[in-house]
Parts: C-alpha cells; sequence; structure tokens
C-alpha cells in the first residue's frame, strides 16, 4: 500500500519527512512533500503543494492551488528591528507560484500588521516581499526582485531580474521596472522604469499590447504621457491639464488619481540628462 502522502486526489498527503505542528489547518488535496515545515498557525487552503523543503511559519494561509517549490520560507518574523513577537500576518491569495528560495514575510504592529499577496502571481526565484506590503494580483517578480517594506504593488505588474524597491514606494497597475533597476519613488501606472536610481522611460507599451489593450487607449496614454511629461509649466499644471483633456479616459485618469494620492516618496520622473 502506497504511504499516506503518496495516496490519491481528494487526500491529504504529508510525507513521512515533514512535519506538521498540531494546530495548522490543512485542507482537502493538500501535498507537503520531503522534508517541509509547517507552523502551529499556518493555513494551507485546498490544493497547496508544498514540493520540498519548504517552511511555512507565523500566521500564514496560502490561498487555493499555491504551488511552492524547495527552500522557500513564508511568514518568519518581518526584519524589522522593532518587531516584537506581535500577531501579524501573511496571506497569499489563490494560484500563486512561488519558485525556490523565495522570501515573503508578515506585517508588523508599526505598520498594517499584515502583508497581503494578490491571486496568481509569479514569484521567481530568490525573490523577497518584505513585511506590510500590498501585492496585487497576476504581477510577475523575476529572479532576485526585492520590494522594501510597505511597499504597494499594482495588478499587473513586472519587476526584472534583481530589481529593488524602496520601502513605502509605490507602483501602479501594469507597469514595468526594468532588471537591475532601483525604482526609489513612485511609479505611475502603466509607467516603465530602468536603471541604477530608475528613472522613467516612457509607457510599458509591450504589457499594454499583450492584456490586449487596444491601440486607441494606447494612443491616448502616450499623447497623456507627452504633455503630463513635458517641460514647460509645473508638473502641477500639467497634471491639471491632463485631467481635464483626458476627462474621458479611465486608463489616464488612474494615472492622475495615482500622482495626486498621498505619498511617503517621491515621483519617479522622466530623466532631463
Amino acid at each position: 500500500m502506497a504511504p499516506r502522502w503518496a495516496q490519491g486526489i481528494g487526500v491529504t498527503s504529508i510525507h513521512p519527512t515533514a512535519i506538521v505542528e498540531d494546530g495548522a489547518e490543512l485542507a482537502e488535496d493538500v501535498e507537503v512533500g520531503p522534508f517541509c515545515m509547517v507552523g502551529p498557525q499556518v493555513r494551507l487552503s485546498k490544493g497547496v503543494r508544498l514540493v520540498s523543503h519548504v517552511v511555512v511559519a507565523g500566521h500564514t494561509t496560502l490561498g487555493e492551488d499555491c504551488m511552492v517549490y524547495p527552500f522557500a520560507s513564508l511568514g518568519h518574523p518581518p526584519q524589522h528591528l522593532k518587531y516584537a513577537g506581535e500577531d501579524v500576518t501573511l496571506e497569499v491569495g489563490p494560484h500563486t507560484i512561488i519558485r525556490e528560495h523565495v522570501t515573503m514575510n508578515p506585517g508588523t504592529a508599526v505598520g498594517r500588521g499584515r502583508t497581503v499577496v494578490g491571486t496568481h502571481g509569479f514569484f521567481m526565484a530568490s525573490s523577497h516581499v518584505a513585511h506590510d506590503c500590498k501585492v496585487g494580483n497576476h504581477v510577475i517578480f523575476a529572479n532576485g526582485a526585492v520590494i522594501g517594506g510597505h511597499v504597494d504593488v499594482g495588478d499587473h505588474v513586472m519587476l526584472g531580474g534583481h530589481a529593488a524597491v524602496h520601502q513605502w514606494s509605490r507602483i501602479g497597475a501594469h507597469a514595468f521596472v526594468g532588471g537591475m533597476a532601483g525604482l526609489e519613488g513612485d511609479l505611475i501606472p502603466f509607467g516603465s522604469c530602468m536603471g541604477n536610481r530608475a528613472h522613467l522611460a516612457g509607457l510599458n507599451i509591450v504589457g499594454l499590447k499583450r492584456r490586449g489593450f487596444t491601440r486607441e487607449k494606447i494612443h491616448r496614454l502616450r499623447n497623456a504621457y507627452r504633455l503630463l511629461f513635458a517641460e514647460e509649466g509645473t508638473l502641477a499644471e500639467r497634471l491639471d491639464d491632463v485631467a481635464e483633456l483626458f476627462a474621458e479616459s479611465p486608463e489616464v485618469m488612474e494615472i492622475v488619481a495615482f500622482i495626486r494620492a498621498q505619498s511617503n516618496r517621491p515621483l519617479c520622473l522622466p530623466s532631463r540628462g
């Protein structure tokens, strides 16, 4: 007879070398592979698969059908000097793929108290989500991409390999951060940035086309972008002009709202050099 961890569909499978502590909640069809460790306050939803050597700790919840690869570490205490053992959480949405050596930390008592990762994310090897972050749906973090604490990442954002995002920054939906870029401020929705001490380098046209944005919508975004980041006048004046001229464009108004929102970081702007 096959061991319990190898039995058929509908059975929660725990490899004999894995450790699942008392109190952990495992739904049906969960598979805990060799040498994994699951803490007493962890919740694994239906269909979660921990391939092997995965550690899930703390108040961590993994949504349905998450796939976690070897040596990922999820839910260990936040890397924050003021953390004093408070009850803080990490929530990962359904259908998320977490590759080797990925780390995700829960929130802090001085922050949100929770780190939230959306659905259908793809986190490649050695990427990192820090404490108190809010990450949207359908994001891609390439190998080695890292975000500091309190960072907000919108839906459909892609971070290139070894990109680094400063704490408290915001990245708008459908934006792209180039490989090895160091983003120190806020990146507008649909924007693209690159470079060490990253600068805004236009719109994420490739991503917009891949996601089915029409030529008309892309054309309006381009026109709004040119006006918004022209050299004449102040940014506040240009922002008002864009809001008036493109009031019928939800995409452009999303950028306007993003810039007008309160923020702890400066706006990522085009290079004037």
